[in-house]
């Protein structure tokens, strides 16, 4: 089939798109610059210019195509304003996307993020949170895999708070910008808390899985290690980039500094089993430790 994708030359949009065309797919994804054109044409896919805020030019993307993937997302955590802003915008885009598949059974997989459930692992069965700093996005996704009672094949995909390649990525990458600039590898509360993870190459291959197979209205989790604790990531940032690890105040994260202290251990086996997906890349602490640069 023919992929749409939004966000096709990032972290997890790179591996995505390589995913896809060497299963047989074509790619048409949404560019910004010359810059991220020539790479996504590089890679093999054809492009179509405009941003996440196109609206009109997203709606052509959408209706060219067999299918679609978004992972597009400003990622500006500068403030909560900001990151509202960045929502809204996202939730246009999937809007607009939506709209335009309605009475076609084509599928529509969207990124989404993994719950946090207390003194648990969550599962894919567990709803989104909808309400706090980032309740903007669950709501968004909630409508967009109700849209199954309008003919269209939805699918989220939650994705860990770290998805990682070559040492870079995710909330571990925040870890460590936050480290270089502050001259040590801190952590917020007692460190204790875990932050699920997957490496970006085996979180494509479930991307491609729902794309090709998921039923519409479906969750799955692209989790590949459940909760690494927080203190142990700094630690091997720390080591890496040989610098002190320690705690450190909530409020020196800045805004996600609240969503870096819980506990958010996630599951995957109902998407193992149900789609047969099994990474097979690094776990986040040892792509750390073998590839993060000083």
């Amino acid at each position: 089939m023919q992929v749409f994708i939004t966000g096709g030359t990032g972290l997890i949009g790179t591996a995505v798109v390589a995913e896809l065309l060497g299963a047989g797919h074509t790619v048409l994804a949404l560019t910004r610059s010359d810059a991220s054109a020539a790479a996504a044409e590089q890679a093999g896919a054809a492009t179509i210019r405009g941003g996440l805020s196109d609206l009109d030019t997203i709606r052509q993307g959408a209706e060219r195509s067999d299918g679609v993937i978004h992972l597009a997302f400003s990622n500006d955590f500068s403030s909560v304003d900001a990151l509202t802003g960045s929502i809204a915008e996202e939730t246009a885009a999937i809007t607009a996307i939506g709209e335009t598949f309605i009475g076609s059974d084509r599928p529509f997989a969207i990124v989404s993020g993994t719950p946090w459930i207390p003194g648990r692992a969550s599962t894919e069965n567990d709803p989104l949170p909808t309400d706090g700093i980032v309740g903007g996005r669950g709501r968004t996704v909630t409508a967009t895999l109700a849209l199954t009672e309008r003919g269209v094949r939805t699918s989220a995909i939650r994705m860990p708070r770290t998805v990682h390649n070559n040492g870079v990525g995710g909330f571990a990458g925040l870890l460590t910008q936050i480290a270089r600039n502050a001259g040590v590898s801190g952590y917020p509360g007692d460190g204790t808390q875990r932050w699920p993870a997957v490496h970006a190459l085996d979180a494509a291959v479930l991307f491609r899985l729902a794309l090709e197979n998921a039923p519409a209205g479906s969750s799955w989790h692209a989790v590949a290690d459940e909760g690494d604790a927080v203190r142990n990531i700094a630690e091997v940032i720390a080591k890496k980039l040989n610098l002190p690890a320690q705690q450190l105040p909530t409020e020196s994260f800045g805004t996600l500094g609240e969503v870096f202290v819980l506990d958010q251990p996630s599951s995957s086996v109902i998407t193992r089993t149900a789609l047969g997906w099994t990474p097979t890349h690094l776990s986040l602490l040892d792509d750390l430790d073998q590839n993060l640069r000083p």
